[in-house]
């Protein structure tokens, strides 16, 4: 007895369905702060970047990425007692300006659904020599 060739292919199709309608147990449920759909980041508004590249570095043409983490309020101030070096450009002098300009960052607040809120989030701060092409900090 054979079936038609229509029902042969919809058996696999069938079980895949049924295999990834399971949850993955492997999967990593995220904590419910983080971010909603109706949900913007902080934006920082400074007219011009306050972190100060070390000379002795660019000179020498060392650009590196600093990550920090930043919390800031409903208002948009940083909470300085709350930054953190999230990932070191393995260079410290870099690691330190971006760190000592945090006090100069001005946010506008995070907003969810139009509302301001406070917000923990990574805030990249790149180094590039303006001779390799790219901008500094």
């Amino acid at each position: 007895m054979s079936l038609p060739r229509g029902r042969i292919l919809a058996a696999p199709l069938l079980l895949l369905g049924l295999a990834c309608s399971r949850p993955d147990p492997n999967t990593v449920r995220l904590p419910s702060q983080t971010a909603h759909h109706n949900d913007d980041p902080p934006v920082m508004i400074n007219p011009s970047s306050p972190v100060v590249y070390p000379q002795a570095l660019l000179a020498r043409g060392i650009e590196g990425k600093v990550v920090l983490r930043l919390f800031v309020d409903e208002s948009g101030r940083v909470d300085l007692d709350s930054t953190e070096l999230a990932e070191s450009s393995g260079y410290p002098a870099l690691d330190s300006a971006a760190l000592s300009a945090v006090g100069q960052f001005h946010f506008a607040p995070a907003l969810r659904n139009g509302v301001a809120i406070a917000a923990s989030f990574l805030q990249p701060i790149h180094f590039r020599h303006p001779e390799a092409g790219g901008t500094s900090p």
